[in-house]
């Protein structure tokens, strides 16, 4: 885990309560300033501190201190540490969904978040639910090898076609989209997924084995795959796109009609000290501005409908229409399965 203090260029003589226009004294302080403590993600993190985190922090006159690491390790960090210093936290849709679950974030007023009118329609219903405020979409699509293939992919249920036996592999069900892929075997075998609980999703599971070369616990795996020959087609996230084709350039990636999406989301800890400048920052987040400028420099597909961008902008991204269209997982439904699935999984996938 690391943390790292980013200090915006302000002027030392204005007032400690212009970060967030409470009283003087509130909140927590970092050298004569109030801070935000911020737990995300340690990605391009010297790109996110001058794109995201400074131009707050000048605005707001605040300092943004980060703690980063992987999804898992800072969920269990926040829920074993009751006195917390982390006031903002950003998580994946379904490890948000858990924490509200248990407790650990506050209630998000979005009357607060003036962009949050702007969210697309499912985004705004996950924060509606609670289950965080979503400030980016990716999702999954399929990355073939046309020579090897032999046919034009177009939707998931071409991955049970025979002729790809022993040429796919797809995320492992712990990872982001592995619960994704419950579902699209549900939708598979025609059968809405939440009247029974996954039961037909497995059986269609294991009539796709055959096609499995192996599943994948991380999308840069795939390059070596690819390269080497071993897969010729893999569900992968949007967000593995560039890097593989970068590897493997004759590669093509298809985003079917109907695609499933996932959110990662910025959830308010219980033990925020700085309620109004975590506010601040949920909106600042939203923004069209911003998320602009976070598409074009962090690939993150917007949340806010009103961001445009050209279709080479856009290209490795969910938005636009295929935003609007993709499906949403239901955390709420799937984490009291988690467990049963898993297993299930390993029997049929991993045996």
């Amino acid at each position: 885990m690391k943390k790292r203090v980013l200090a915006a260029v302000c002027m030392a003589a204005m007032a400690v309560t212009a970060c967030s226009g409470g009283a003087e004294g509130e909140g927590a302080q970092a050298g004569g300033k109030q801070k935000l403590v911020l737990s995300t993600y340690g990605l391009s993190e010297d790109i996110s501190a001058e794109e995201v985190y400074a131009p707050f922090e000048e605005q707001f006159n605040c300092q943004i201190v980060t703690e980063t690491g992987g999804t898992n390790d800072r969920y269990t960090k926040l829920k074993a540490d009751s006195e917390t210093t982390i006031d903002v936290i950003e998580l994946s849709q379904a490890m948000a969904a858990k924490g509200a679950e248990e407790g650990l974030f506050e209630t998000i007023d979005l009357s607060k978040i003036e962009q949050a009118s702007d969210l697309i329609a499912a985004a705004k219903t996950l924060a509606d639910n609670g289950q965080g405020v979503p400030y980016t979409i990716n999702s999954i699509g399929i990355m073939y090898n046309p020579e090897a293939v032999g046919f034009e992919i177009t939707g998931f249920d071409d991955l049970w076609k025979p002729e790809l036996a022993g040429m796919v592999s797809i995320p492992e069900i712990t990872t982001t989209f592995g619960p994704a892929m419950v579902y699209m075997a549900s939708d598979h075998a025609g059968v809405d997924i939440k009247t029974d609980n996954g039961e037909a999703a497995f059986k269609a599971l294991e009539e796709l084995k055959p096609n499995l070369v192996k599943t994948y616990a991380k999308s840069s795996d795939l390059i070596n795959m690819f390269t080497s020959g071993e897969v010729a087609a893999a569900v992968v996230g949007d967000f593995g796109v560039p890097t593989i084709k970068a590897a493997n350039p004759d590669l093509v990636y298809v985003t079917p009609e109907g695609t499933y999406a996932n959110f990662n989301t910025i959830s308010i800890t219980k033990n925020c000290q700085n309620k109004e400048l975590a506010y601040e920052y949920l909106n600042y987040r939203l923004s069209a501005e911003l998320q602009s400028k976070t598409g074009k420099a962090l690939n993150e597909a917007p949340t806010n409908k009103t961001v445009t961008f050209t279709e080479e902008e856009s290209q490795n991204m969910t938005y636009g229409p295929a935003a609007e269209k993709a499906k949403v997982l239901d955390y709420g439904f799937v984490n009291p399965l988690l467990n049963q699935w898993i297993d299930q999984w390993n029997r049929i996938i991993n045996n």
